[in-house]
């Protein structure tokens, strides 16, 4: 409730016009009506801190529900060493390899971030700047084959693997400022981080917001611990699955466990975010001639691997493919984890991230507590006031006993 900064104490100035009995009746008025703002400020004062005591005792519950969860992940560690089988020497270094081809843009903004993480390491993920930021598009996954590898990078085209992908807004405008009269600028954000290392930018560069995008609203696939999408397979007009069809782009781009649940405020991950942005329904098809033959059922573009692009239903891309050097790694390892140890870490991950959001909450809510507080003292000062001034009227308007 908000105090009536309008609102004036009664005070009598002309008892001779007004009366005494109606003064009085004012007076009264004036009085139950503030007693019962108080009344009803002090009911929400009460909401307020019941609201931050049932919050905290929740909040305790999950600090228990997490130390459970670290106990039982460890006793998984311990217990047995997951098998690793590396597929090859010459793929150990393909992640290595898309940050050095990504820092041979040297002028690019992915460039510069990715320059000022070889220079400070884990420490650049706590500055101001790159605290929001979660990484560039093509470090972000990784995909088995290396042909479809470059597929998928030039269906997505150079400037988009070069984006940089942000959780919020918030994180979106650290990147860039500017001035009262919208030009750039250059002291700060990324064009002064890239000044002091000696790379100018140049140009524009793509940041994706992540809590801006709508995410995928549909089911997962069950029981897959890379949470695929459960999308409807494409069908010709007779009913039947196009000869050819290989799968959606969206679900052929491995993700980190780290980044499928909880990346965003409302908990969701990569692939329902990020990369069915990107690629939406994208079908991927054994051959061109399969691609063309399934066109009546091709909504979202499709690719084939012997270099067919699609996209949408009425955009062809032909001619000589493009190389893309930037491209989505391999996997190095191919890991055996136990389902239960897979299934810990995503609960580890979820329990934090409620955490987190009880956190705002409770922040929240002390919040809208210490407004009420304030309302509340303002309002009593008010109270204590017209009680005084009411006083002094009583005692002036007292009749004098006779002797």
């Amino acid at each position: 409730m908000q105090v009536d900064q309008t609102e004036k104490s009664i005070v009598v100035r002309d008892e001779k016009q007004n009366g005494g009995f109606a003064h009085a009746e004012t007076i009264i008025y004036y009085s139950k009506r503030l007693q019962d703002d108080l009344q009803m400020l002090g009911m929400k004062i009460k909401g307020h801190e019941d609201n931050i005591k049932f919050l905290n005792a929740q909040n305790n519950k999950l600090d228990d529900l997490i130390l459970d969860l670290q106990v039982t992940l460890g006793k998984h560690h311990g217990s047995s060493t997951p098998k690793i089988e590396i597929e090859n020497h010459s793929q150990l270094q393909t992640e290595d390899q898309t940050t050095e081809l990504i820092l041979q843009h040297e002028k690019s903004a992915a460039g510069i971030l990715c320059q000022l993480k070889a220079r400070h390491g884990p420490q650049a993920s706590h500055l101001q700047l790159t605290k929001d930021v979660l990484g560039i598009v093509a470090t972000l996954g990784k995909v088995d084959d290396d042909n479809l590898s470059r597929l998928f990078s030039e269906y997505l085209g150079l400037e988009t693997m070069l984006a940089i992908v942000c959780k919020t807004y918030e994180g979106v405008k650290a990147l860039e400022t500017y001035d009262k009269q919208g030009c750039i600028n250059k002291s700060s954000g990324l064009h002064a981080l890239g000044a002091s290392i000696g790379r100018n930018m140049d140009g524009r560069f793509l940041v994706i917001c992540l809590e801006n995008i709508i995410p995928y609203a549909g089911e997962f696939v069950a029981d897959d611990p890379q949470r695929r999408l459960d999308l409807v397979k494409p069908k010709l007009p007779n009913g039947e699955c196009p000869p050819g069809f290989l799968g959606f782009a969206v679900n052929m781009i491995n993700v980190d466990n780290a980044n499928l649940f909880c990346v965003t405020a409302s908990g969701h991950g990569l692939r329902e975010t990020l990369f069915y942005n990107l690629f939406s329904r994208l079908q991927v098809y054994r051959t061109r001639q399969e691609m063309v033959t399934a066109l009546p059922c091709i909504s979202d573009g499709a690719v084939s691997l012997d270099g067919g692009m699609i996209r949408s239903t009425s955009v062809f891309s032909l001619g000589d493919r493009e190389d893309v050097d930037v491209k989505f790694p391999k996997p190095l390892v191919i890991s055996a984890l136990p389902e239960k140890q897979i299934e810990a870490e995503r609960q580890v991950k979820e329990v934090r991230w409620k955490k987190e959001k009880m956190q705002d909450d409770i922040q929240r809510e002390q919040a809208l507590l210490n407004h009420a507080k304030f309302n509340f003292d303002r309002k009593k000062q008010e109270f204590l006031k017209f009680l005084a001034e009411s006083s002094s009227y009583a005692t002036q308007a007292a009749p004098l006993t006779p002797r």
